[in-house]
């Protein structure tokens, strides 16, 4: 009798059958959908894992509509944390909070697929409750803001004026354009060209 799964180890990521093996020994993770507490969870704990298993570089596969700002910042720290050098690659979309997951990778190990497209935007959120809270919130959006105008601003070479002029409204980017803007590195279509 197998012992019953929890919910958190669904998502947890596991190496025991053969096929599990091998994309462990591969080194690529995969972030995809919305960005949220349990996504963040199981990129890290692979993350952290295959910096334990050795310093050979990791592929990030990224294709996310976003979601929840406080789990990309996780994930996009803990790229930044572990002595591996971690390579983004972008492939379907890649918006807001999955885009500022994306530049967690030095400009030159950030890549993506042709057909890729970005996105990013001010971060937005909803207010409730009494005036003094909704004022606390209001705050706490534009510091936000602020931090992706010069995250973002670092990570492509613009100033945190211009990306914030950009992304007053949705800033969508195709390939091309993204490495032109500077957020991507380079357009790839094979794995070989990642050696």
């Amino acid at each position: 009798m197998f012992p019953q799964m929890r919910d958190a180890d669904k998502h947890s990521p596991t190496v025991s059958g053969p096929i599990d093996q091998l994309f462990f020994q591969s080194r690529n993770v995969i972030v995809a959908g919305e960005i949220n507490d349990v996504l963040a969870r199981r990129t890290v704990t692979h993350l952290l894992s295959l910096a334990e298993a050795g310093d050979d570089p990791i592929n990030v596969f990224i294709s996310s509509p976003g979601g929840h700002v406080e789990s990309g910042d996780m994930v996009h720290d803990v790229i930044r944390f572990i002595r591996p050098k971690v390579r983004t690659i972008g492939t379907g979309w890649v918006a807001s909070a999955g885009a500022l997951i994306f530049v967690g990778a030095q400009a030159e190990n950030r890549f993506c697929l042709p057909n890729t497209r970005f996105l990013l935007h001010q971060p937005s959120g909803g207010i409730a409750g009494q005036a003094s809270d909704m004022e606390i919130q209001a705050q706490q959006i534009r510091m936000m803001r602020a931090r992706f105008d010069t995250l973002f601003a670092e990570a492509t070479g613009h100033t945190p004026e211009q990306i914030a002029d950009d992304t007053q409204h949705d800033f969508w980017l195709t390939a091309q354009e993204a490495v032109d803007y500077g957020l991507v590195g380079q357009i790839i279509q094979t794995a070989d060209e990642l050696r």
